[in-house]
């Protein structure tokens, strides 16, 4: 059936919805209370210093797009769009369900994105005067996530390689003077780290946003969205190859550069021009891909057959009242169905602590009601111990995914205000962070973890990467906080007793002090 449309389209659209029967109301409750959860769930990640997520203006960008077009004349419908949205509900409860028994808070905010797939053909976007794909769209408000955490704790440690050898291979081209140890980079004696910020996956979001708004809008073929994915991998390498050389260059060269690069403005500057250059291939593709025409969509609409149309056509594909009923249960049945989370760690003794370090006795400090409980849930185990001024936590896992948290995260919640400072090398391979809690009390946090296989990490993204590797080995956290006053020579001494107890191997670091590529 083709319906064409020559007046504005909203008040159709409303006199459709004006009068829903008694099936389209469950369905839609249903509906309503499935997102509802995930939906609270991410909004509060927009505002969460924890997640770092900047998703609200995608949200926006997203709700303006379907405004837009939402307001333009419908040339065509079609009712197999209903029948697909539908489809589309159903397929969202199912993986809310297992979001909600696996206990995997993402999973069931992810296919938010499919709920807006759904929404996109209802309204028909890609048969309108301005049309947009409700499919790429769909894939612009994936971007609404805290996808940047969850790269950075998955394939960070991943990037950061791919990033640090590319940047290599470069230097290599100019500079006789350049040694690559993993992702440190020696130039001209200087040591560069290819820190974690750097690892590329912030700017590889920005460049997929951005293609992704430009397919929505263009509809490209499934051809040239193929070599437009690609093109945006591809630069998205480049531009953080190119950002990571010429940090490294000011680094190395700061009389010959005439700047600092690691101070501002100068830092993010050159961050923002490396973007910029990423994002002109895409500009060029998007200048040389035709934005789809209607006709497709007129030609699919009237291949709708005869008995699909009048008021057959109009019943067909909505839910009838037992479905819906169906669906609205099943949607309550979610709400209560009981958790059972499949990432969690086997049962791990809580770790044992020296009595003594460096020739201070030790006292046990029992873990937090909300500490007890999660291990007890998800296992795992902790102990924390105070030797006079010193602070020692470890928690040990077979399920780093779901127990390793950085002290930005979990301090942050506690009202503390947390700097990373970034890695140190001189004792033992430890991430340092600067923590100013809640009575402006400063005090110095480093971090180490090491696995029963006798790897040592300086992130969580580092031993998750060395976890999905060899997922059978258990991994520790081996937090230590000192006040900040403390000096250097003091806080060394407390790390090499604390390597020393817990056999952990000392660096034999041939670098001189890393230099981070990140703010």
């Amino acid at each position: 059936m083709i319906t064409r449309l020559s007046h504005f389209d909203l008040f159709s659209f409303r006199s459709e919805i004006s009068r829903p029967s008694g099936a389209t109301l469950l369905f839609v409750a249903g509906a309503l209370g499935l997102a509802a959860e995930p939906i609270g769930w991410l909004v509060g990640t927009w505002f969460d210093p924890v997640y770092g997520s900047h998703g609200l203006p995608v949200f926006l960008l997203v709700l303006f797009l379907f405004g837009w077009s939402l307001g333009s004349p419908r040339w065509a419908s079609d009712p197999r769009h209903r029948r697909h949205a539908l489809g589309l509900f159903i397929l969202t409860a199912l993986v809310r369900l297992s979001g909600r028994v696996l206990a995997i808070n993402t999973l069931g905010a992810l296919v938010l994105a499919l709920d807006v797939y759904a929404l996109g053909l209802l309204a028909g976007l890609h048969t309108r005067q301005r049309s947009v794909s409700p499919g790429w769209l769909a894939f612009v408000f994936i971007f609404a996530l805290p996808l940047e955490r969850v790269i950075q704790r998955s394939i960070g440690y991943g990037l950061q390689h791919l990033s640090a050898t590319g940047a290599c291979f470069i230097l290599d081209l100019g500079f006789a003077s350049v040694d690559c140890q993993g992702v440190r980079i020696l130039l001209d004696g200087q040591d560069v780290l290819v820190d974690l910020p750097c690892s590329g996956a912030r700017g590889l979001l920005l460049l997929l946003l951005l293609f992704a708004t430009l397919a929505a809008l263009l509809r490209p073929t499934p051809g040239k969205a193929l070599f437009g994915l690609l093109l945006t991998l591809t630069v998205a390498l480049a531009a953080n190859v190119l950002r990571i050389v010429l940090l490294a260059i000011g680094i190395a060269f700061p009389e010959q550069v005439g700047l600092s690069v690691m101070a501002q403005p100068w830092h993010d500057l050159i961050g923002l021009l490396c973007l910029a250059v990423g994002a002109l291939p895409l500009i060029g593709w998007a200048i040389h891909t035709p934005s789809a025409s209607m006709t497709a969509d007129r030609v699919s609409a009237s291949e709708v057959s005869a008995s699909g149309s009048g008021v057959h056509a109009r019943r067909h594909g909505r839910p009838t009242l037992a479905v819906a009923g169906l669906f609205a249960l099943f949607a309550a049945g979610v709400a209560w169905a009981p958790a059972h989370p499949v990432d969690i760690s086997h049962a791990i003794a809580a770790p044992t602590l020296p009595t003594h370090l460096a020739g201070v006795p030790g006292q046990s400090r029992p873990l937090s009601a909300l500490e007890t409980a999660y291990f007890t849930r998800y296992g795992g185990g902790a102990a924390r111990r105070q030797y006079g001024e010193f602070s020692l936590l470890l928690v040990s896992t077979a399920a780093p995914l779901r127990h390793l948290h950085a002290p930005d995260e979990c301090l942050t919640g506690l009202g503390h205000h947390v700097e990373y400072l970034g890695p140190d090398f001189s004792t033992i391979p430890t991430a340092i962070y600067r923590s100013t809690d809640p009575q402006g009390q400063v005090w110095r946090v480093a971090v180490t973890f090491y696995s029963s296989r006798g790897q040592v990490a300086t992130s969580v993204a580092e031993a998750v990467w060395h976890w999905l590797l060899k997922p059978d080995v258990t991994w520790t956290m081996v937090e230590r906080i000192t006040p900040w006053s403390l000096p250097d020579a003091a806080n060394r001494d407390w790390d090499r007793a604390v390597a020393l107890a817990l056999d952990l191997p000392l660096t034999t670091d041939s670098f001189p002090p890393a230099k981070e590529t990140s703010s």
